[in-house]
């Protein structure tokens, strides 16, 4: 008899990738950083703006979209500066890419978060930061990026 070929994951038991944007706006020398509400998932953790990728959409759109949604600025999104890819116990997987922004306009409102604020690069650290974000937090601090 004839070994069984070995069968792909269905789409349903399939690890999957969520294909995120982040922004890393910088205005006199510090971050703005974003702290999740209490209802959303990882509560309270500190993160950079941004958003899922919707299907169709371009990694610069997708960020000047959730920008708008989140904080309510027209920014200006200048060049990808990290990429990272997180891999969770589960199996599941986030793509990040993080973008620079130093312009936007109209005012910073706080639209999603429960608060946001101005950061130091090398104060980042001290800030309990999606798991997902921690390395790139600690090359910040470092100055490594921007």
């Amino acid at each position: 008899m004839g070994s069984t070929p070995p069968t792909e994951p269905s789409l349903s038991t399939a690890p999957s990738v969520r294909h995120v944007v982040a922004a890393l706006i910088v205005q006199s020398g510090k971050l703005l950083i974003c702290q999740r509400t209490k209802t959303q998932p990882m509560a309270l953790k500190w993160e950079f703006p941004g958003g899922k990728i919707e299907p169709g959409e371009e990694a610069v759109e997708a960020l000047k979209r959730e920008l708008m949604e989140e904080l309510g600025i027209d920014a200006d999104i200048g060049p990808q500066v990290a990429n990272v890819h997180h891999f969770y116990r589960r199996g599941n997987s986030v793509a990040l890419r993080f973008f620079l922004v130093e312009t936007f306009r109209n005012p910073l409102e706080n639209k999603i978060f429960n608060q946001f604020k101005w950061v130091s690069p090398q104060d980042l650290p001290s800030y309990d930061f999606l798991d997902a974000d921690k390395q790139l937090v600690q090359q910040i601090a470092a100055g490594k990026v921007i």
